[in-house]
């Protein structure tokens, strides 16, 4: 399988991605845990249908140490015992964020209010920006049909 266009040697996306990809490692920065930011990644991707980001941010998370068990019950979060309520919080949150559409009402705010109680104000904002990119990311793979399968952790850096 071939993607449709390169993405990393068409010049008008390359400088968009470099923007993007800037963008989300400034935010890989917060106080926000990490495991905590690749589920949210993992979560986004999953309903996003993103093979690519998939392979990306699970290989990473386990690489991180997240554990299997955890990672395969990302997409059944709400049923999970594994993940702590805060983690719970985020995933709702990207799951939210990431099915803004006309057929779905978007982040409620019983969902925004539960993240408050764990996330403070700038931890928010990460959320919300990570949330962000990586639906960005995901939209560019779907669009041109990114294979998926070959990444390595920490083949971007």
């Amino acid at each position: 399988m071939n993607a449709r266009l390169n993405l990393l040697d068409n010049p008008m996306v390359a400088t968009s991605l470099k923007h993007i990809t800037s963008a989300g490692r400034g935010l890989k920065d917060s106080t926000v845990p990490a495991a905590t930011q690749e589920l949210v990644r993992i979560r986004a991707s999953q309903i996003n249908g993103c093979g690519f980001c998939l392979d990306m941010h699970t290989k990473d998370a386990a690489a991180a140490g997240e554990t299997p068990e955890r990672l395969h019950m990302v997409a059944a979060w709400r049923e999970a015992t594994v993940f702590t309520d805060a983690e719970r919080a985020a995933l709702e949150l990207a799951e939210q964020g990431t099915r803004n559409t006309d057929s779905y009402p978007g982040v409620t705010d019983e969902a925004w209010e539960n993240a408050a109680k764990h996330y403070n104000e700038d931890e928010l904002a990460a959320l919300v920006g990570m949330i962000a990119v990586i639906n960005a990311f995901n939209r560019m793979n779907v669009m041109v049909r990114q294979p998926a399968g070959a990444y390595q952790p920490g083949m971007f850096g």
